[in-house]
């Protein structure tokens, strides 16, 4: 005989399988609104067992105070950061940021914050590192760092996962264009031409 299904105790994690969706789903139960609707978080993963780890994170996030909705991307991390981090700096200055993040954004902009994950942040990178400089590379990442940071002093997210990976080398940058040795030559075998040396470091 069949035994009677238990049921879940109030307040207990349910996880399912969802067919349609292919994926394992949990859901932990918040309480109630002032509508009388009841509030979940929930969580997904391709096997039970890593649904219940990501259970497990939630249930510490919830403890140490982190309140983010499912719905709070990364890209809204970085719109905040932007629109309230940016205290006292020049309006070019956020421009640029906001132009340095578009890229990274493109990639992992629709994430939700907290299921951010330190592999996300070095594939969009490694991925970028591939038609950009060293330098561009570096200062995409200081820019994500910082920007969840912010998140992270709202109680957005618990951990900065972005500031746990190292940013990939890029591409070589362009050329000095700094005057060379064979330069001048050329230019004192024009009768009247007066060189000036200089070290280049001095130049900048």
């Amino acid at each position: 005989m069949a035994q009677p299904r238990k049921r879940r105790a109030h307040g207990e994690d349910a996880i399912y399988w969802d067919e349609t969706k292919g994926r394992w789903y949990g859901s932990v139960s918040l309480g109630f609104d002032s509508g009388g609707r009841r509030l979940r978080r929930k969580v997904s993963g391709k096997t039970r067992t890593e649904v219940k780890a990501r259970l497990k994170e939630l249930h510490s996030d919830l403890d140490a105070g982190v309140q983010t909705s499912a719905s709070y991307t990364v890209e809204h991390a970085v719109a905040d950061w932007l629109k309230e981090g940016r205290d006292g700096r020049a309006p070019s200055t956020v421009r640029r940021d906001e132009r340095i993040l578009r890229p990274v954004l493109a990639s992992i902009g629709d994430i939700p914050l907290h299921a951010l994950r330190t592999h996300d942040v070095r594939r969009a990178l490694s991925e970028l590192a591939g038609s950009r400089s060293s330098a561009t590379v570096a200062l995409m990442h200081n820019c994500l760092v910082r920007a969840i940071r912010h998140a992270e002093s709202a109680d957005h997210v618990r951990r900065n996962v972005a500031a746990l990976v190292k940013p990939p080398p890029g591409q070589a940058g362009r050329p000095s264009r700094a005057m060379t040795q064979t330069r001048p030559r050329r230019c004192c075998a024009r009768p009247g031409t007066m060189v000036t040396w200089a070290r280049t470091s001095s130049c900048r």
